[in-house]
């Protein structure tokens, strides 16, 4: 069966109620349990991994209009589990949430503040939990809202349907509250040096067809996808040293760079912040109009793909599109500024 029509069943399931949709066969269950308790314990057993950064704040603070510190800022949220958070680093300007929250500053001309809920370990269905506290001031309805999620999802067997639901949910809540959302889907496993075979290419074929599915579900709910396989994909594979933190499993500061430059230009389009244009597809970039699911599945395939809604329906089901932007380099993360509207952040 194809990725696409994978996706598709699982997206159905999440909004239909189904749940016994499962990516990896019941014989292999038994070996999956095994080595992922193996490849857990090597991933986790550096304490120090579990200490994130607190990187919440005003970013851009070059652009608050002299004399008048309060001045409005933008609002950016970030949601989802350790990739989200920043484990892996040390410093908080190394984090995803302060590299974007600077890269969006120096695009909009404004500063913006930045709120973190991520929580490390997190699957899916805490989304709820941590879109209650992004929502908990109505005055202060974040602009934008960046997810990552869905590794934790694979790792620890929960249905894909499932999955689904519980962030589509989180997207539909936000989207209702008037904030945009940019997700992040689930990145390549299959590239993580402590994940020995043939649990690597499980992971791999699970990571990618959730991250197609999560595409269908986001996209059906108003948000946009970026494709993060690159995260944990090929060009990480390629420099594993590089690329990734001590525990060979979170990204280094490096890896998380890469990962703010494939979102960023999204998450600009997403405002309005981007030239006209630009929002119109390239052929010479393989850029179009697809089905959903067709774009959801290519978009898997290919880290930095971003993929949005663009037609309500056809005789094929909703279409998307398919946008390969080109990477913008996101400039080293200022150290933050408390916001004024809260003693401990935004």
């Amino acid at each position: 069966m194809s990725r696409a029509r994978v996706a598709r069943r699982i997206a159905a399931g999440a909004a239909y109620g189904g749940g016994g949709i499962g990516l990896a066969g019941a014989a292999v269950v038994g070996l999956l349990l095994a080595e992922a308790q193996l490849a857990r314990r090597h991933v986790n057993g550096n304490g120090e991994q579990a200490r994130v950064p607190h990187a919440e704040g005003r970013y851009g603070r070059a652009y608050d209009a002299p004399g008048t510190p309060g001045a409005q800022p933008l609002r950016l949220a970030l949601l989802g589990d350790s990739t989200a958070a920043g484990q892996g680093v040390r410093r908080s300007g190394q984090t995803p949430g302060a590299l974007l929250a600077s890269g969006l500053a120096a695009v909009a001309e404004r500063p913006v503040e930045l709120r973190n809920v991520a929580l490390p370990g997190a699957q899916s269905d805490d989304l709820d939990r941590q879109v209650a506290l992004v929502l908990a001031n109505p005055d202060l309805v974040p602009d934008i809202c960046v997810f990552m999620i869905g590794a934790n999802d694979v790792t620890h067997r929960m249905p894909p349907t499932r999955s689904v639901r519980h962030l589509s949910a989180a997207v539909r809540r936000l989207r209702t509250a008037g904030a945009e959302v940019v997700v992040g889907t689930c990145p390549d496993l299959g590239t993580i040096e402590p994940v020995p075979q043939p649990l690597r290419w499980l992971a791999r074929r699970a990571s990618r067809q959730l991250a197609a599915a999560q595409t269908i579900g986001v996209v059906e709910q108003g948000g946009r996808t970026v494709s993060l396989g690159d995260l944990l994909g090929p060009e990480f594979e390629a420099n594993p040293r590089e690329l990734f933190g001590p525990d060979h499993y979170h990204p280094s500061a490096e890896g998380y760079a890469t990962a703010a430059m494939a979102v960023l230009p999204t998450l600009c389009a997403a405002l309005g912040l981007w030239p006209a244009e630009e929002e119109r597809p390239d052929a010479t970039r393989r850029e179009g109009f697809l089905p959903v699911a067709r774009a959801a599945a290519e978009a898997a395939s290919e880290a930095g793909t971003e993929v949005t809604a663009a037609m309500p329906t056809g005789p094929r089901g909703p279409w998307a599109l398919l946008k390969r932007r080109r990477r913008r380099r996101v400039p080293e993360a200022e150290p933050t500024s408390p916001s004024p509207t809260s003693p401990t952040g935004v």
